[in-house]
């Protein structure tokens, strides 16, 4: 499975972008759909997951603000982000595969990312 992200950009504070992942193949059976981040020296995280049956994942910094869905028929992941936060500022990453009743989530295919920048 291939995954390309797309939607990154320079946004001010309080403000949203959507994150699309377009996935190569067809995403209907895969488990488990999530997107990561990562910060300059910080460890990469999971904020936001997505069973193949609907469920979903939020991590506590994301929480009320962000809201992943998968759209099956274009194979397509998303993540709506809104009321960005200066800390939100990281390299974001969609992944697929493994299990979604695990954590850590481990996922088996890996997009290269799109970076997301929130200016004060």
């Amino acid at each position: 499975v291939q995954l390309v992200e797309s939607g990154g950009g320079l946004v001010q504070a309080g403000g949203s972008l959507r994150l699309s992942c377009a996935a190569s193949t067809s995403i209907f059976s895969i488990n488990a759909m999530g997107w990561h981040r990562q910060a300059p020296g910080r460890e990469r995280e999971l904020i936001a997951a997505m069973s193949s049956g609907g469920n979903t994942y939020y991590a506590a910094s994301v929480k009320g603000r962000f809201t992943i869905s998968r759209d099956n028929a274009k194979n397509t992941l998303y993540l709506q982000m809104n009321s960005l936060k200066p800390e939100d500022t990281a390299m974001y990453y969609c992944a697929a595969g493994g299990d979604f009743t695990t954590r850590p989530l481990r996922n088996d295919y890996w997009g290269h990312g799109t970076q997301v920048t929130v200016s004060s």
